[in-house]
C-alpha cells in the first residue's frame, strides 16, 4: 500500500491525527460538579490515573455497523430455546433461575479487535465496567481543529445516553414482573472502596440519585436476606446492580445475595443466567461452529455474520492438546470463566509449566486477531498503543462504543496515556464521509496518485489540511490530483453525482497542502480511476442498505 493510501485511511488518522485531546480541566469539572461529587477528580487521579486515554480512536462507520450486526446475531442465538436448553443444562443451579422473558442483564460488553479492516469478537462480558466513565469522558473532549468539532458529542447526546442507562434499570425492574416504581438500587462488589473503578460506583450512585432513586454501595457480605427481602442495614433493596466477579454467587460472602436470587426476592442484574448464556467463553466455540449453528436452526444470514466475525475458538481438551500446543503461536488461551484478562496467555509466550496449568484448568484456545493501534504522541520514535473496542449493549441494541488503549499483552489500565478512549467515526471503510440522514448533499474527496491509485480522504481531514489547521508530513514532497465530488443523498447515502471538481495540490516539506496552478484538465481522472471512485461510493452504499 502506498503512503498516500495509508494517509487516506482510518489507520492513518489513528497514526497521525492529533486534532483531539482530552481536556483535563473539563474532565475534572465533569467529575466534581456535573456528575460526581467534590473530590472525585482527585480520587480518580490517585486511584486510577491511567483510566482515561489522551487521544480518541477513529473507526469506520461500516465497522460500527458490523459490530451492531454481531450483537444482534448473538442475541438471536441466545433467544433460541434449543440454545438456552443446551447451555443451561450444564450450568450451576443459580444460572438456571430466570426465564427468557425476565430481566436481560445490564451492560453486556462485546469486546472486539480491529486490525486493518478485520473485525473479531474476542469475548463477551456480563459486568462490563466503564459506561459512566465514558459519559464523563465524552463531556471532556476538546478539538483544536474547527473542522473536527462536529465529531465531539454534545451535552444533549451524553445526557440522552445517561437517561437510557436509568431507563434500562427501570426496564429490568418491569421485566421482573413489578408494577410499582423502582425505588432502591444497591451497587454491589467485593470490598467496593478498594476496587480500581470505585469512582465509577460513585458516579452511578449520583446518577441514580438525580433520577429519584435511593442508591447505595455495598460489599455482598453486608447484605442480609430476611423476611422475604434483601436488606442493607435498615434499607430494603429492590434491585442489585451486580459488579461481582463471583458470577454464580458461589463464595460465602455472596450467601445472602444468592438466597435472595434463588427465591427471586430481588432483581439482580446482570445475573448468573446471563453469564452462562453470554460470557462463558465456551459459547464462543459454538458461535464460530457452522455445524452447531445449523443444528440449532440459526438462519443462514446470522450464521454468516457470526462465522465471519468470531475468531475460531475451541475448548482445550486432552484430545486436542498436542495439536494446540503445536499451533500455539497463533492462539490466545483464556479461562472459560475468566475476566479482566486474568490467567490469559498468548501462545507464543507459553512455557511448559503454564501449559500444564492450562491443561489442568478449563480453557479455550482462540485464533489471534491483532488489536488496532493508535499513536498518542507526535514525537518520533514513540511507539503507538494497542486498542480494543467495547460495545455496551442491552437487549440486542448497542448503547455506546468505547476504545481501550494499552501496552503489553492485554488491556490493563496501567499504561500512561492509555485507558478508555472515545470512538469517532468520520468515514466508513471506503473513506466516504458520514452524513446525517436529513442531509441532502455531501462532498466526497479523493486523492489520485501518479500510479493510478484512488484514495478516499475523510472530508473533515481534508478541510483541516486545506485550512492549514493540520499537516500531513507523510505526504511531504508529493504532487497529487484532488477530486471533490458533490453528491446528492437519500437517507444519508449517495444517490447521484451532482458536480465534480478537480485540481492539483502540492504538499511541501512540512506537510502543508496548497493548490498549485495547472492546466484545466491536469487533475482529471482516467476512465479506470473514475470507475473506481464511483464504485467506492455507490457499491458501498448499496451493500450498507
Amino acid at each position: 500500500m502506498s503512503s498516500i493510501a495509508t494517509a487516506a485511511s482510518l489507520e492513518q488518522l489513528n497514526d497521525d491525527c492529533f486534532c483531539f485531546s482530552l481536556d483535563r480541566e473539563a474532565l475534572a469539572h465533569a467529575l466534581d460538579a456535573e456528575l460526581g461529587e467534590p473530590g472525585l477528580s482527585a480520587l480518580m487521579h490517585e486511584r486510577c490515573p491511567s483510566v482515561f486515554a489522551a487521544q480518541p480512536v477513529f473507526v469506520a462507520s461500516s465497522q460500527l455497523q458490523r459490530m451492531a450486526q454481531v450483537v444482534r446475531a448473538v442475541e438471536a442465538v441466545v433467544a433460541l430455546p434449543a440454545y438456552r436448553e443446551q447451555v443451561l443444562a450444564g450450568a450451576p443451579a443459580t444460572a438456571r433461575v430466570g426465564t427468557a422473558a425476565g430481566p436481560r442483564g445490564v451492560f453486556l460488553g462485546y469486546d472486539f479487535h480491529l486490525d486493518h479492516g478485520r473485525l473479531g469478537l474476542i469475548e463477551i462480558n456480563t459486568n462490563a465496567g466503564g459506561a459512566m466513565l465514558n459519559a464523563v469522558l465524552a463531556r471532556a473532549q476538546r478539538s483544536c481543529c474547527a473542522a473536527m468539532d462536529t465529531l465531539v458529542p454534545t451535552r444533549a447526546h451524553v445526557a440522552a445516553f445517561e437517561q437510557r442507562l436509568v431507563d434500562m434499570f427501570r426496564r429490568e425492574w418491569r421485566l421482573a414482573g413489578h408494577t410499582r416504581p423502582l425505588r432502591s438500587i444497591a451497587i454491589v462488589d467485593e470490598k467496593p472502596e478498594r476496587q480500581y473503578l470505585y469512582p465509577e460506583f460513585l458516579l452511578f450512585r449520583r446518577l441514580f440519585e438525580r433520577h429519584g432513586l435511593t442508591a447505595l454501595i455495598a460489599d455482598p457480605a453486608e447484605l442480609q436476606w430476611r423476611d422475604g427481602a434483601l436488606w442493607l442495614g435498615e434499607s430494603a433493596i429492590d434491585l442489585v446492580y451486580n459488579r461481582l466477579t463471583d458470577f454464580y454467587l458461589e463464595q460465602p460472602a455472596s450467601a445472602a445475595l444468592r438466597d435472595a436470587w434463588l427465591h427471586q426476592g430481588v432483581v439482580l442484574t446482570p445475573h448468573p443466567q446471563a453469564h452462562a448464556l453470554y460470557a462463558d467463553k465456551r459459547q464462543l466455540a459454538l458461535f464460530c461452529d457452522a455445524a452447531r449453528l445449523q443444528a440449532l436452526g440459526v438462519p443462514d444470514p446470522l450464521q454468516r455474520v457470526l462465522l465471519e466475525s468470531v475468531p475460531h475458538t475451541e475448548i482445550v481438551t486432552a484430545a486436542n492438546s498436542e495439536r494446540l500446543w503445536s499451533a500455539r503461536r497463533g492462539l490466545f488461551f483464556k479461562p472459560v470463566a475468566g475476566f479482566g484478562s486474568r490467567a490469559a496467555y498468548r501462545g507464543d509466550k507459553l512455557t511448559h509449566r503454564v501449559w500444564q496449568e492450562i491443561l489442568a484448568g478449563d480453557y479455550v484456545a482462540q485464533a489471534i486477531v491483532s488489536p488496532g493501534t493508535r499513536r498518542i504522541d507526535e514525537g518520533d520514535g514513540v511507539p503507538p498503543l494497542k486498542f480494543d473496542l467495547r460495545a455496551y449493549a442491552y437487549g440486542g441494541d448497542v448503547q455506546w462504543v468505547a476504545a481501550r488503549l494499552y501496552q503489553g499483552q492485554t488491556t490493563n489500565f496501567r499504561t500512561p496515556g492509555g485507558g478508555f478512549a472515545p470512538v469517532f467515526s468520520t468515514v466508513d471503510a471506503s473513506g466516504r464521509a458520514r452524513a446525517p440522514a436529513s442531509a441532502e448533499h455531501a462532498s466526497y474527496v479523493f486523492l489520485l496518485d501518479e500510479a493510478g491509485g484512488v484514495h478516499p480522504v475523510p472530508h473533515a481531514l481534508y478541510v483541516a489540511l486545506a485550512r492549514r489547521e493540520s499537516t500531513a508530513p507523510m505526504l511531504a514532497g508529493q504532487t497529487l490530483r484532488l477530486a471533490d465530488w458533490y453528491v446528492r443523498l437519500k437517507d444519508g447515502e449517495p444517490q447521484a453525482v451532482v458536480n465534480e471538481t478537480y485540481s492539483v495540490v502540492q504538499v511541501d516539506a512540512r506537510g502543508q497542502v496548497e493548490s498549485i496552478a495547472a492546466p484545466a484538465d491536469a487533475g482529471w481522472p482516467t476512465v479506470p480511476e473514475r470507475e473506481r471512485m464511483h464504485a467506492t461510493l455507490f457499491d458501498v452504499a448499496e451493500s450498507a442498505t
